[in-house]
């Protein structure tokens, strides 16, 4: 009856314990949705030179896909066009044809 006991009250302390624990962490993290956001205006001579891409907003346009063919979007990032308008030429008749 003692080790039941024991154990009941051991079971309840900490029941306590971590309901008081989830409520702090639900209170502390509702309080940072209300904090004033950091909004930093500065800017880099390197976001300024670099165009980019629309279809992955992250990464630089690449320099062969400047939007003169049809559907260009700026999707390269593997760089598979090649270093020449011929090669972009030569890589996109390919996909066309083989998918």
């Amino acid at each position: 009856l003692c080790i039941a006991t024991h154990t009941s009250t051991f079971t309840q302390q900490y029941t306590t314990t971590n309901m008081k624990l989830t409520l702090f962490s639900a209170l502390a993290g509702s309080a940072a949705a209300f904090a004033p956001a950091q909004t930093s205006t500065s800017t880099t001579a390197l976001n300024a030179e670099k165009e980019m891409s629309k279809a992955l907003p992250f990464l630089p346009r690449p320099k062969l896909l400047d939007g003169s063919l049809p559907g260009d979007v700026g999707f390269d990032p593997f760089n598979l066009g090649g270093g020449d308008k011929a090669s972009l030429i030569n890589m996109r008749e390919a996909e066309i044809k083989h998918g």
